[in-house]
Parts: structure tokens; sequence; C-alpha cells
């Protein structure tokens, strides 16, 4: 039998039809879990970009300390012909420079020959970020074969012999020098002497060059300036061996193109491009950061940190023209992450971590500098508004029908400082046996968990509530037990710990953020910590 044309075309779209339907609905399927995946990942993950902030930039201004010129001069000019951007440098004692830029109120750049007239500058608001360079010490400079046999500060004051000073109102050096000869009770004799028979000038340089061609028998000059120089040999003398110095950059707050002034800054004190210039003259420099045009850092961040750490990030990365790649997570997920990436030798290691409490910091420290804690939160007990279970205290919590969410103790921390503080208490087993019905991965999901009712109670950051009070009750646990410290450190293995030492600047100048989100400020003033002077 021949079947019908026209049933068979029925047959046909039928089967058409079906087919098309199961594509359409795999087609949705597979697109529902992609953005399924798009908002979990965006969930923990967040690049904050400073590229859009980029400028055009073909000139900084840069006032730079004398002593420094010859170093900065090949900096600049490999700079310039890498970037095509012009160095305008102006030479001057350090002091002289700082007055000159709170005159002018003009500029991109500062580099003083001592970190103090950068601190005295950030006090005059004359300048943002600083930035560590090299360093120098004070030491006696002689014509070379030292022929007046001068081998300490009493040779000095000997008769016959004609001294150079750096004047200590003008120039780094000089101002090192009296503190240090006020200190051992030789500099108003020598200052005397100086006057009588010798010569005060306004900076290193002009007396280098003095001793140089003989116009005087010896001087107090950095021992780096003296590297500089095979007419002149450097006596090291005790008194001045404490004298150390911190070659620092200033980011002017004058200047119009801060991201341009910052990009420069950090090629000048990166180990592979500045400094080497500096160690090629004598220099003791820092460790330094690596050069990259625009560095790509990876920060971890337990999830109680973000909503204050987005906005400070991106400004950031914005000013200092970088991107940086911020997982925030349960820092159980976070540190299992860490360890899995040193395991395998793999590449992704955060260069920065802040924590939702010291516990999982310790759990990685060994691959850390040493930390400092920012802030801290309490641990609260939160029901519905209203609190219709009537839930006064933990022992409460054992009520029967009570229904209880906690974080997971191997994900997150909030989950681990519950457990420990339930096991305080002595009820952490009963509860996890009949009441807990929930255990969270983060510490952001627990408030919505008693917002939507589908639990009685919480234990959660007291940060964590201030924007959801309108649709909660607090209760305040007393106990040691009940508090989150959240620390920042920076990783052994960033190769950008300078960068990561301008960042916690940025977060401990960014006290009020923090206090807005509900947490107690741990930082003293000075941005030090108490149990650990040393910043990160």
């Amino acid at each position: 039998m021949v079947p019908n044309i026209n049933q068979t075309k029925n047959a046909q779209r039928k089967n058409s039809g079906a087919t098309n339907l199961l594509y359409l609905f795999l087609a949705v399927s597979i697109a529902l879990l992609g953005f399924l995946f798009l908002g979990l990942y965006s969930m923990n993950h967040q690049r904050t970009s400073g590229l859009k902030q980029d400028q055009e930039v073909s000139e900084l201004f840069f006032y730079c300390a004398a002593g420094l010129r010859k170093a900065v001069e090949k900096i600049a000019a490999d700079y310039e012909k890498e970037y095509g951007v012009r160095i305008q440098l102006q030479y001057g004692g350090s002091n002289t420079l700082l007055s000159q830029i709170e005159i002018s109120r003009t500029g991109d750049l500062y580099l003083a020959a001592d970190e103090s007239y950068i601190e005295l500058a950030q006090k005059k608001n004359l300048v943002e970020e600083s930035i560590a360079v090299a360093f120098l010490k004070p030491v006696i400079g002689v014509a070379r074969g030292n022929p007046k046999n001068i081998t300490d500060i009493d040779s000095l004051l000997k008769p016959g012999i004609k001294i150079a000073l750096a004047n200590p109102d003008q120039a780094a050096v000089g101002k090192k020098t009296r503190k240090f000869l006020t200190r051992s009770g030789h500099w108003k004799r020598l200052e005397t002497l100086t006057r009588e028979k010798g010569v005060f000038k306004p900076t290193v340089t002009e007396i280098a060059n003095d001793v140089k061609i003989g116009s005087v028998d010896a001087a107090i000059i950095w021992d780096a300036t003296a590297a500089q120089y095979s007419e002149i040999d450097a006596i090291p003398i005790p008194e001045l061996n404490s004298g150390r110095s911190s070659i620092t950059a200033g980011i002017l707050k004058s200047s119009k193109n801060p991201t341009a002034a910052l990009k420069f800054a950090r090629y000048l004190s990166s180990r592979d491009q500045g400094l080497k210039h500096f160690e090629s003259f004598g220099y003791e420099i820092i460790e330094g950061d690596i050069w990259k045009e625009v560095p790509e850092l990876t920060f971890y961040a337990g999830s109680v940190n973000r909503r204050t750490l987005e906005p400070i990030l991106k400004t950031f990365s914005e000013r200092e023209g970088l991107d940086i790649n911020t997982v925030y997570n349960g820092c159980g997920i976070l540190t299992a992450q860490m360890n899995s990436i040193k395991s395998s030798q793999g590449s992704g290691f955060p260069d920065f971590y802040m924590a939702c409490d010291v516990y999982y910091l310790d759990t990685v420290k060994d691959w850390f500098q040493d930390a400092v804690n920012v802030t801290n939160t309490d641990i609260v007990l939160v029901v519905q508004k209203g609190n219709p279970k009537n839930i006064r205290n933990i022992d409460d919590l054992k009520k029967q029908g009570i229904r209880i969410a906690v974080g997971q103790p191997d994900q997150c921390t909030i989950g681990v400082l519950t457990r420990k503080l339930l096991e305080t208490e002595g009820v952490y087993q009963e509860l996890l046996k009949e009441n807990i019905v929930t255990q969270t991965l983060t510490s952001a999901l627990l408030i919505p968990n008693v917002t939507t009712k589908s639990v009685d109670a919480t234990f959660a950051y007291e940060s964590d509530t201030l924007f959801e009070q309108d649709k909660l009750d607090i209760i305040r646990i007393d106990s040691p037990a009940a508090k989150a410290v959240q620390p920042y450190s920076i990783s052994q293995s960033s190769d950008f710990k300078y960068l990561g030492r301008r960042l916690f600047k940025k977060i401990a100048d960014s006290r009020e953020l923090f206090e807005e989100a509900g947490f107690n400020w741990q930082l003293p003033s000075d941005g030090t910590n108490e149990s650990n002077t040393d910043t990160p």
C-alpha cells in the first residue's frame, strides 16, 4: 500500500516540530547554565582596571635632589626613549626643592634624598603617595689616598684642615649630619670651624666637587656620592653609621597627571629598570617591584570584606593604572585554592590576601609576610524581624523546631568561628544533629536565609547585617569567641610588594568607609598594628 502523500508530510511536520522544540529546549538550557555560571563567577570574581584613566602625557615635571642627578638622568632618558614622555628635571637640595614646591604648587614628582622631606611634604598636603627607592649613608669624603690622614670626626677638628659641609637647611646630607653629630657632641665645634675656615654649600654635589678639585680637605657627603668620584675616598665613621637615609619619591598633589606620574615612579623604583641605574652608581637599592607598564595583581578577599573593598580597589586601580583581579569567597575555599596552586606549582597565587579572620590567614601564613590587623566585627545571632520564635540566647536555639543556618566550617571563616563558639558553649553537636538545617559556603549567603524566612536564626558578622536591619533583629553574644579580626597581608612570592604596601596605605586611609559598613577599626591612627609595628 502506497502511503498518502499528505499523511507523510503531516508526519514529517510533526517530527520536525518535535525536533525543533527539542533543540530550542537544549539551547535555552545551555543559555541558562551559561548565565548561572557567569553569575556564580561574577559573585566571586571582580576585575578592576585603571586602563580607562590612561591619558596621553608628553611631559612630567620632576623635582630631584641634586646628588641623585646621574642615576636619574639615565633613567629619564631610557623612559623617554621607550614611552615618549619627557621628564623635565629640576635639581636642588631636598629642602630647597620642597620650598619651591610649596610656593609654586606645580609639578608632578619629587625625589628627596631623605624620607623625612616626603613626610614633611605629606603633612603640608603637597604629596599623596610615597615610593622608596634606595638608601644613603653619610661618610667623610677625602682626596684619593687620604693625604691628610683623616680617620674620624676628631681628625676634622685638627688645625689646618679645611672642611666643606652641606647646608642643613637646604640639603638632606647636611640635615642628617647636624642631627647625628649634635647627638655625638661634635656639631657645634665642627659648625664653627666650617664657618670660620671652610664652606657651607646648598647641595652635596657642590661639596663633593670641592673635595675633587682640592679646594677643601674633607666634606661629609653620601657614600653613593663618593662612589661616583674616582678622586674621592669614603671614610665611614661610627657617629654617622646610623644616619641611613631612604631616597624616596613622592607623587605631588599638584600633578595634573597622577596616573602618568605614578607610572614613571614605578619605573624609577623597579628592580629591572630604574634601580639598575641606581645600583650602578653605588647606591644601596631596595628590593623593588618588577616593571610592568600595566601591572596585573591578584587579590584574595574573604566575603565579609567585599562591600568595603570594592570602591577602594576601584579608586586605587584607576589612579595607579593597573588591573586587580579580586577573588571574593569563603576563606576556607580561598586557602584551599592557595594550597592547590602551591602543591601543583601553578600560577595565580594571590599577591595580597585580606581574610575574614586571622584563623584562615594562620593556615597559610608561611606564604605571606607579617600581617596587619585592620578591622574587626562582632559575630551576632540574627533572627527574623520581631523575633517570632522568642530566641534570646544560644541556649534558646536548642528548642524543638528552631531552624538554624550556619557557615560551612571547612569552607568559610564564619563557619569555623561559629563552630568554635558553639563548642565553647557546649552545644555544637546537639544543634548540628537537631536544629542546623543549612550550611552555606560564604558569609554572604547567611542573612538571606533569615530575611526570606527559610530559617529562624543564623550566626553572622554584624557588618553583614547593616543593610538589612529593617528585616531582622540582632541578638548580641557575650563571648570573647564572638569576634572576627580582618588581617591584610602581602604574599612573599609577589613581584609587587611595594604596590601592596601602597594598597595597604589606601586601605588604612579608609577608616570611615569601614566604619560606615559596620566594622570596628583596629589600626592605630598612624596606620600601624599594635601587635606588629611594621606595615606589610
